[in-house]
């Protein structure tokens, strides 16, 4: 699971638990003005995820790490796809980020509250 905070004019994700370990990440930092926006997507599980290195993907139990798919970079932390959020940035190293949170709505919320 992430966590998914805003800290100044970054937006700031990190990874719990033993997902850094299936994620071969603990956090990342992404400037605000690199966000274009935020959606909960329980139904994104179901996509092709493409190559993973390095990752793990356990289908139905974990998706977590880099994923290239079509020329994109997609970083996922997800066991629960219902709870599962989509944040697309612009001119960073992923094109989209796939993270299950606590609460989807809410953390839309932040991060659209946080690009206004």
């Amino acid at each position: 699971m992430a966590l998914v905070n805003i800290d100044g004019g970054d937006l700031v994700v990190v990874i719990e638990g033993l997902d850094k370990l299936w994620a071969l990440k603990s956090s990342l930092t992404i400037p605000l003005a690199n966000v274009r926006g935020a959606t909960a997507d329980p139904g994104i599980a179901a996509d092709p995820k493409g190559i993973r290195a390095p990752g793990a993907h356990l289908p139905g139990v974990i998706t977590a790490g880099t994923f290239h798919l079509d020329g994109e970079k997609v970083f996922w932390d997800v066991k629960d796809p219902s709870k599962a959020v989509v944040i697309e940035l612009a001119d960073e190293r992923y094109t989209r980020l796939v993270l299950q949170v606590d609460n989807p709505r809410e953390t839309v919320a932040l991060v659209e509250k946080a690009l206004r």
